[in-house]
């Protein structure tokens, strides 16, 4: 490692044992473990002909015995596992992506270039497959399958819905339609903002969930409402619009006792987590950087 100068047999062990990581690109010696001679970087010992790696890349200083379908990706600048034909490289995203989303993603401008929205870890050089959901932002599969199983739907980032969410809604439809509010809400309105469609619209108020009237989304929050808007229809139930800041003060508590987000995570979280893992989910992923090494070299 030409940052200590230490010997170690793979990057990773190097990276978790120093307070430093190891730039391999930068490495030009590796050490042969069968007659121990020291040279220059290549496939082969030049002593004793020992082959270091079934998988040899000059350019990475990288060697892997085990057969992940490697290639190196000339704009990844790294090499990723999962065979070159199976992926193709995005310049915009600047990511090796899967073949079934080439031309069916929506590319934000070096996308990977960023940490997992849940994890932290770097996600360009992560040996972590990545997941792209709907909205572009990369997120780990690892990560996004967790999230799942918690119920969690909504892009850590962005807020947009990661799944097609129409089964749950229409779950959430049903209940809604068995829970009518009391007659003083029937009439109460509220303005919300639509995080799948990015759509703002007037619905009445129900505990369940605020439904979008553009796309049918509950995956909706809150806004101001517009002005002139009939105070009959913003207000809370008793409370009257006309009165003191101290009644007014009483109007943001009840609401705050009724906030539409809260609502909708306690009025669904018991059957949203069921229902979600239920979602077919793609198998559509950017491919993941490959840091193995064999055990016939030292980097």
């Amino acid at each position: 490692a030409p940052c200590c100068n230490k010997t170690y047999t793979c990057r990773v062990c190097h990276d978790d044992k120093e307070n430093h990581e190891l730039t391999r690109k930068k490495v030009m010696q590796v050490h042969c473990l069968t007659c121990k001679r020291v040279q220059q970087v290549q496939g082969s010992c030049e002593e004793c002909g020992t082959k270091f790696g079934n998988y040899f890349c000059e350019i990475c200083r990288l060697y892997d015995d085990e057969d992940k379908q490697q290639f190196h990706c000339d704009g990844c600048g790294l090499c990723r596992v999962g065979g070159r034909e199976n992926f193709y490289h995005c310049d915009v995203c600047d990511v090796c992506l899967s073949i079934s989303m080439k031309d069916n993603h929506k590319c934000i401008e070096k996308s990977s270039h960023s940490n997992c929205p849940v994890c932290l870890e770097d996600l360009h050089t992560s040996r972590i497959a990545a997941h792209i959901p709907p909205c572009g932002h990369l997120i780990h599969y690892k990560c996004f399958k967790d999230m799942l199983k918690t119920g969690n739907y909504a892009c850590p980032i962005c807020g947009q819905s990661m799944l097609d969410m129409k089964e749950v809604w229409q779950n959430v439809d049903e209940e809604v339609s068995q829970c009518p509010m009391p007659e003083e809400y029937q009439n109460y309105y509220v303005q919300i903002l639509c995080k799948d469609c990015h759509e703002e619209s007037r619905v009445l108020f129900h505990v369940l969930g605020l439904k979008c009237q553009q796309c049918g989304s509950y995956n909706t929050c809150r806004t101001q409402e517009p002005e002139g808007a009939e105070e009959s229809e913003c207000t809370p139930p008793g409370v009257n619009a006309s009165t003191t800041q101290g009644t007014t003060e009483t109007s943001n508590d009840q609401t705050e006792s009724n906030p539409s987000t809260s609502s909708n995570n306690a009025a669904r979280g018991s059957n949203l987590t069921e229902l979600v893992n239920d979602l077919e989910i793609s198998g559509a992923h950017a491919g993941n950087f490959t840091g193995s090494s064999a055990s016939n070299t030292s980097k």
